[in-house]
């Protein structure tokens, strides 16, 4: 369950969870203060943290709205402003950054980078999660895939568009977005005909190829294994 639906408190947490997130945040720059206020990086660490928190609110803004939107207002380009905004900056650039930041390695050269490498990253990363929410096993990953019932603007779903018949599409579109199990299950079928597993893998192969590329002819001086070492932990990833 989520937090806020967890009973730890009375019939259960409900609305007190904005409150609980807000104290986890304080948090954040509390601890920056204690241990790290005397630091010549704690101005950047900070201004780090607050702008990396505003974009992932924007991301997840963007994400929820795409539950009101209809099926046609979904693309390509809306996906990739939610998975970077909610996804790379705060998964992949955020830990690297701070740590640039308090090593001293923090150049406008090294922070672009950086950033342009680590982006890359995290649309990966949540390429992958589209797929695992499908093709994972539960079992492994730790929860069952919702991204269809909950009509999430994901990967699959714009993969599956994209190359789909006309009669196909409709079929995705007046099933997508459905919580019972035979709407589910029609979009399941239709992304085996479609054969997206093959999709993804091709995705994934030449997408691990262009960042491998691009970590190689990077110029920034920053040691490589920061960003292949990311890289490698997620490739060809399960869970």
């Amino acid at each position: 369950k989520q937090w806020y639906q967890r009973r730890v408190r009375g019939p259960g947490v409900g609305l007190t969870a904005i409150n609980d997130s807000l104290m986890l945040q304080s948090a954040v720059y509390e601890l920056l203060r204690l241990h790290s206020s005397d630091k010549p990086y704690y101005v950047k660490c900070l201004q780090l943290f607050l702008d990396v928190c505003r974009r992932t609110e924007f991301g997840q803004a963007l994400d929820l709205e795409s539950e009101t939107l209809p099926l046609t207002s979904y693309n390509m380009d809306r996906y990739d402003s939610i998975v970077e905004y909610k996804t790379a900056y705060y998964s992949f650039y955020l830990p690297v950054v701070l740590a640039l930041h308090i090593a001293g390695r923090d150049s406008p050269q090294e922070l672009e980078s950086a950033r342009r490498i680590l982006l890359r990253i995290g649309h990966y990363f949540q390429v992958q999660d589209d797929y695992l929410d499908c093709y994972g096993d539960p079992s492994v990953i730790g929860k069952i895939g919702t991204d269809i019932q909950e009509k999430k603007c994901s990967w699959l779903f714009l993969t599956a568009s994209a190359i789909a018949s006309p009669e196909q599409k409709e079929l995705l579109f007046e099933n997508y977005g459905k919580s019972d199990e035979a709407s589910v299950a029609a979009v399941k079928a239709l992304y085996n005909t479609l054969n997206i597993r093959q999709c993804y893998l091709d995705y994934s192969v030449k997408t691990y190829r262009e960042i491998c590329e691009i970590i190689e002819k990077d110029k920034s001086g920053l040691p490589s294994e920061i960003f292949s070492d990311f890289l490698d932990m997620i490739h060809k990833r399960s869970k």
